[in-house]
């Protein structure tokens, strides 16, 4: 290939990004010839985070439903749960009837709500607080995300981060690394295309860093990928990745699980579950996703606390905002504010975190934040990541204590 050609390809590839390359199979800029899966398993005391992103603001009022209060089934007479109907955790509070499992831990004291969590002066568009939740950084649009600030402080293994798909989220993106995109799902790459990113990760005096990164990012993928397939439902590599789903949650999970039971060195998985923009016809809707994310959940969290490294993992399920307090007149909830933030594993410490917030005293509508979300993301990076958190949440944050 010529080499102004090769240049050419190369800026391309650095425009691309956190998008992906060749369609998105895999969009990582990290260190070379890295085979970590294989030579390098993971340190048997290590903390390992897995992320469960629930796209569309799930409606944390019918999730943790405050079925004690005449206010809340005042502003839903027809959308509100009765008290006999909700999984109860105290007097006052009580699980949506979907999450029996989750039910189950918090009986065992091993799920942490965190409640009211949200950021100052919420936004209420789906694009733009995902964005604010996913690069920690309520103020000013930046570029990079809480987790891809992690990797550009913590090295340059490329298995490090995971997102489990091929569309690689904002949260994964720094400045120098992303994290690995995998899914079972892209096809494997022809070996055309293959000899030719092997021929454009050559070295080259001459590139820019910008360019070297993409250069990375070619080797990492011949790393990544076959590492990953040896892993994934026990398949050999050269044929994995053609047939099984990994659309649903549990098929994501199921993946992490054998990844982690494997020893792969990957501090942190990204799972997702869509669906929760629920303007209409709501309970039905979102109790059935919420018993998807509880069915998917709970087998999970049963096979780490078998695993001794799954027995130093941690879940966090979050969604980019809560409802409003009201019901819609379409027996649904319009975008609101904060929300409660669920944490599960053998290192949670049980219970309630945050205070509870009001449902009359509102602002605009929507529920106060009580807790800042970015607290939740520093107690994780510093006691399931042991890592310093200033780089990805800044200063002036702290641990809440649910780990």
């Amino acid at each position: 290939m010529p080499e102004m050609n090769r240049r050419k390809f190369l800026i391309a590839g650095a425009g691309v990004g956190a998008a992906g390359l060749l369609s998105g199979v895999a969009a990582v800029s990290l260190p070379d010839l890295l085979d970590a899966g294989r030579q390098r398993p993971m340190p048997e005391k290590s903390g390992i985070l897995v992320i469960v992103t629930l796209y569309g603001g799930n409606d944390g009022i019918n999730t943790v439903i405050p079925y004690a209060d005449n206010a809340y089934h005042d502003a839903r007479p027809d959308l509100a749960y009765a008290p006999g109907e909700v999984l109860p955790l105290d007097g006052q509070l009580g699980l949506n009837p979907g999450l029996t499992g989750m039910a189950e831990l918090w009986r065992r004291k091993r799920l942490a709500i965190v409640r009211g969590v949200g950021y100052p002066n919420p936004d209420r568009s789906h694009f733009r607080s995902m964005d604010i939740w996913q690069t920690a950084s309520p103020n000013d649009a930046v570029p990079t995300g809480w987790i891809g600030r992690w990797l550009d402080a913590s090295g340059d293994d490329p298995l490090r981060a995971i997102n489990v798909g091929a569309v690689l989220p904002l949260m994964a993106v720094g400045e120098k690394h992303v994290a690995s995109a995998l899914s079972e799902t892209i096809p494997r790459i022809p070996i055309d295309i293959a000899d030719t990113l092997s021929a454009m990760a050559d070295d080259d005096p001459r590139d820019t860093p910008a360019m070297r990164a993409v250069r990375r990012t070619y080797r990492a993928t011949r790393v990544t990928e076959p590492e990953f397939g040896r892993v994934i439902k026990g398949v050999d590599p050269a044929t994995a990745g053609r047939s099984a789903d990994v659309e649903s949650l549990s098929a994501q999970l199921d993946v992490v699980a054998r990844c982690v039971k494997a020893a792969v060195p990957t501090r942190v998985y990204m799972v997702s579950l869509g669906g929760f923009d629920t303007h209409a016809d709501e309970r039905g809707t979102q109790e059935e996703l919420l018993r998807t994310l509880d069915d998917a959940l709970t087998p999970f969290l049963a096979q780490m606390r078998t695993n001794m490294y799954g027995r130093n993992l941690v879940v966090m399920a979050y969604s980019e905002f809560g409802r409003r307090v009201a019901a819609n007149s379409s027996q649904g909830t319009d975008h609101g504010a904060a929300g409660p933030v669920f944490l599960m594993g053998a290192p949670v410490k049980g219970g309630f975190y945050g205070d509870e917030p009001s449902l009359t005293d509102l602002v605009d509508g929507d529920l106060k934040t009580t807790t800042d979300f970015r607290d939740v993301y520093h107690e994780l990076l510093s006691k399931t990541l042991k890592t310093d958190p200033v780089p990805s949440v800044g200063l002036g944050r702290r641990d809440i204590g649910f780990l």
